[in-house]
C-alpha cells in the first residue's frame, strides 16, 4: 500500500495550518503542534527540514514562529513530501541506482515507472491551497486513481 510517512502528514498539515491564517505573521511549531495534537519537539524538526528546504521562514524572537516562504498556490504537496522524505518512488526498482536480479525478465519496471510518474505529477499538480479547499483534493485523488489505471 502506497503511503506518506507520518511526517510528511505533518509537514503538509502544517503547511495548511499556516495558509489558513494568513493573518498571522508567524506562528510558533507549539502553536500549530496544539492545534492538531501533534508532538511539538518532532514538528518542529519538520518545519526546520521545511525551512532549510525554503518553503517556510523562521522568525527569531518573541513573537517568532514560522511562515510560508511563497503563497500557498505556489508551494505544492510534492515539495513538501521532497523536502521531507526524499525522492519519491514507489518501487525500489524506479531508483536507477541498481537493478535487481529480475531486471532482465521484469515485465513491470517500466509500467511500474509510469505509475510512480504520474503520483508524483498529481502531488506536484496540488498546492497547499488546494488543501485548504476541501473540494480539489477530491478531484485529484479521482484524477490519479484514473491515470494511475491508464498508465498500467
Amino acid at each position: 500500500m502506497l503511503k506518506l510517512t507520518k511526517k510528511a502528514d505533518y509537514g503538509l498539515m502544517a503547511l495548511k495550518y499556516l495558509a489558513e491564517h494568513p493573518e498571522t505573521a508567524a506562528l510558533s511549531a507549539k502553536d500549530i503542534a496544539d492545534a492538531y495534537g501533534i508532538p511539538a519537539q518532532l514538528l518542529a524538526k519538520i518545519l526546520q527540514q521545511l525551512t532549510k528546504a525554503g518553503l517556510l521562514r523562521s522568525h527569531a524572537g518573541m513573537n517568532g514562529g514560522y511562515a510560508l516562504s511563497r503563497e500557498a498556490r505556489e508551494i505544492s504537496a510534492y515539495e513538501v513530501i521532497h523536502a521531507i522524505d526524499g525522492p519519491f518512488f514507489i518501487t525500489s526498482c524506479t531508483k536507477g541506482s541498481k537493478s535487481c536480479e529480475l531486471t532482465p525478465s521484469c515485465t513491470i519496471k517500466e509500467p511500474l515507472a509510469r505509475v510512480n510518474e504520474t503520483i508524483a505529477g498529481v502531488l506536484k499538480s496540488i498546492s497547499i491551497q488546494d488543501l485548504t479547499e476541501q473540494e480539489h483534493p477530491a478531484g485529484h485523488a479521482q484524477e490519479a486513481s484514473r491515470l494511475i489505471f491508464l498508465t498500467l
